[in-house]
């Protein structure tokens, strides 16, 4: 049973009012050309004289006019940039190598940790040559079914498996599809033995868990109100939590949960293995804290109040031994696992929890498997991470402490460990590193120190060799901050090209996996590193909340430290480095190139965010004022203009080379951002590095077809190339 983390930016509100800022400036000629600076040629983009006052600071937005997608302006200047873009890339000298390393690379397979109902075992599995991961069932004898197949579904790739949960008897399958980046998850269930479609689609499911009752006659699960029923502008909220019965029209679903909350709340839902128990989360947004109910479905079926108002986050659930079982940051910013009675409310306090795993001091807890030990016991199987790389450990479920270590893992992560609801001595382990595809591992109780191997993704072509160094930095203000470091020779005896990447936010860790990109890079004889920054959890919630809001600039600083410990340490150079990121990850390079534009030599920056002042008015922005700050609020828009890129930019400086990459169907992150930066830039500039946008349609914030992802990464690579001075090999 995972943690529910603090938050991942998957969140936010559809559109901006139209009435916004001064509609005469808006009334600009259309384009009369390009302007040239240095070799570089860039389409006219028209400056507003648009300054706000918000709040006592005069914020100035000359670019206003290109957050709208239908303004022919903006359609113009979009096409002009694609046309500088394709003519730019394409002459890229290691393009094509790039694309080749990374067809070989890309398509290697992907195997998904089992989900085990009814002797079934449910799994996903990408192999060479798929664009998609498949969803399988492996039945008792040994053979296996295809259910789900995106790709069958819809030959030209756009369709997406988001979710799916087989039920408590394994003979119903509930699973969850979007189509051309939308992420609308449009929810289906399945008979799994004819695998006939017997429910769906049921529309407005975007992050809806599914939690089944026994039988596999009905569900739990969330559903946004339909549009009608909330004010103009807000879409994307209004969760609820229904009950619904399979092949009943889902108008008739009964409303259990979500009345009177904040309309950016996300629920979470579970059910007991006997149907007794409902678990309801929620929180606003991605905020660090939930709210927690419980519902004896064998008494009153009435919520209860857990957990609510409380700064803290607590996944909960009632497992087989009828006991409720928590993971939670409450007094542990490193996490714990306790137990409590969900019968008696005299346990719900935390005072009367009882630890089965301690919070460590040097461990982050992420993940647990309950087990049965050979003289029948029940044994946890745990997760913890330290310095971003995982590590199982056994532990006594009756709280008397760590039975084993669990050896024979490198530095790699676990994605997950599950192990049977009616009980076993076996759980499955997802794995991967920075050379293995995710694969599953199996651990036995009967052997707990060992793991062996389940099931191994395919790799098409030769993983090139890797070594691992892991170093730390220290911030400006003295914090150590660990990066991994991946080589082809494993010291820094020449500085060479290297890339830099980082994301720093939303309580994710970035730990060792499996990377086509950092793989094609190393292979052509660059240095590929990874900082794990302030805002991520490979410190527990402290660390979080150290690169979140106020404390933002931590984060910058964070990765500023990281490249100037790479240059002191010999790997490369400030003329050979470059720094790259996505989403949030996109913000910190922005911020970097903005704020230290001697940093590095060029930059990729992926799906980002950078006109931190207006975020919040476009695609999920309104669910992540908890990480970053409102700019409603005159405080925290004074964090925000302190590091916001788009505001940042100043004319007559020397930017570095700059390939910003957007994603046209995106709904977390809205492509404005790339443009306004894009444009702001160019404008700026006194270098000839080129600042380029690229940019794709019927693709979003989240997955992708396999091709997709060649072309994309191969121009990103070849771009940090060009301007790092990596040679053809």
């Amino acid at each position: 049973m995972p943690r529910t983390a603090g938050g991942s930016e998957t969140r936010g509100l559809p559109h901006s009012d139209p009435r916004d800022g001064d509609r005469r400036s808006q009334a600009t000629p259309r384009f009369a050309g390009r302007t040239t600076v240095g070799a570089m040629r860039y389409p006219d983009a028209p400056r507003l004289d648009l300054v706000e006052d918000l709040h006592g600071h005069h914020v100035a937005d000359p670019y206003r006019w290109l957050e709208d997608d239908a303004d022919p302006r903006t359609r113009e200047w979009s096409e002009a940039q694609d046309a500088l873009a394709g003519e730019l890339l394409t002459a890229l000298p290691m393009r094509l190598g790039f694309a080749a390393r990374l067809e070989e690379l890309v398509h290697a397979g992907a195997v998904g940790v089992p989900v085990w109902r009814g002797g079934r075992a449910f799994s996903t599995r990408r192999d060479p040559g798929q664009e998609h991961a498949v969803l399988r069932v492996r039945e008792a004898d040994g053979t296996v079914r295809v259910l789900v197949d995106p790709t069958a579904l819809d030959p030209e790739g756009t369709t997406t498996l988001d979710a799916w949960s087989p039920s408590w008897e394994g003979d119903r399958l509930a699973y969850q599809l979007s189509t051309g980046g939308d992420e609308e998850s449009r929810l289906y269930v399945l008979d799994v033995t004819t695998g006939e479609v017997v429910d769906g689609p049921i529309d407005r499911c975007r992050y809806s868990p599914i939690a089944w009752l026994p039988g596999g006659e009905e569900l739990f699960y969330v559903r946004r109100l339909p549009p009608d029923l909330v004010p103009a502008g807000e879409e994307q909220f209004h969760r609820r939590v229904w009950r619904h019965r399979v092949g009943a029209p889902a108008d008739s679903d009964v409303l259990v949960h979500g009345e009177g909350s904040d309309p950016t709340t996300y629920f979470g839902v579970h059910t007991s293995p006997d149907g007794r128990w409902l678990v309801v989360s929620g929180a606003a947004g991605t905020a660090p804290r939930d709210d927690v109910w419980i519902a004896d479905l064998a008494g009153d079926g009435e919520l209860g109040e857990f957990q609510v108002g409380v700064d803290a986050q607590t996944a909960a659930w009632v497992a087989r031994d009828g006991r409720l079982w928590l993971m939670s940051d409450r007094d542990a910013p490193r996490w714990r696992l306790a137990v409590a009675d969900p019968a008696d409310r005299a346990t719900w306090a935390p005072s009367a929890w009882r630890d089965v795993v301690p919070e460590l001091p040097d461990a982050v807890l992420s993940d647990v498997a309950l087990v049965d030990a050979p003289d029948g016991s029940l044994q946890v199987l745990a997760v913890h991470a330290v310095d971003a790389t995982d590590r199982l450990s056994v532990w006594a479920g009756d709280g008397s402490g760590r039975l084993a270590d669990v050896e024979g893992l490198g530095a790699g992560s676990i994605s997950g460990v599950s192990s049977p609801p009616e009980g076993g001595s076996t759980a499955w382990v997802g794995y991967t590193d920075y050379a293995t595809p995710p694969s599953v591992l199996r651990w036995d109780a009967g052997s707990p120190t060992a793991l062996a191997s389940w099931e191994q993704a395919p790799v098409a072509g030769d993983v090139p060799a890797l070594t691992v160094v892991e170093t730390h930095a220290t911030s400006a203000d003295g914090t150590p901050v660990h990066l991994f470091v991946l080589s082809g020779s494993g010291s820094p005896d020449t500085p060479r090209p290297a890339v830099l990447y980082g994301y720093g936010g939303f309580n994710v860790s970035v730990s060792p996996a499996y990377s086509a990109q950092a793989l094609a890079w190393v292979a052509a004889g660059g240095v590929w590193a990874v900082a794990n920054l302030r805002g991520g959890s490979e410190h527990g919630e402290e660390w979080h909340r150290a690169g979140m809001r106020e404390r933002k600039q931590n984060v910058f600083d964070d990765f500023a430290a990281a490249a100037e410990q790479l240059v002191a340490e010999g790997w490369t150079t400030h003329g050979q480095l470059g720094v790259m990121g996505g989403s949030n990850g996109g913000l910190l390079v922005g911020a970097t190139l903005t704020q230290r534009p001697d940093l590095a030599a060029a930059v990729v920056c992926s799906a980002p965010l950078l006109d931190m002042v207006r975020y919040e008015l476009f695609g999920l922005g309104r669910t992540w004022n908890d990480e970053y700050g409102s700019a409603e609020d005159p405080t925290e828009l004074g964090w925000l203009l302190g590091y916001s890129p788009y505001h940042a930019v100043r004319e007559g400086t020397a930017y570095p080379a700059v390939l910003f990459t957007t994603f046209e169907s995106d709904t977390r992150v809205h492509p404005l951002h790339g443009r306004k930066l894009t444009a702001a830039l160019q404008h700026a500039t006194t270098s000839e590095a080129p600042i380029v946008l690229r940019r794709e349609t019927s693709v979003g914030h989240g997955a992708r077809a396999v091709s997709r992802t060649v072309g994309l990464a191969a121009d990103q690579l070849a771009f940090l190339a060009e301007h790092t001075g990596l040679a053809v090999r």
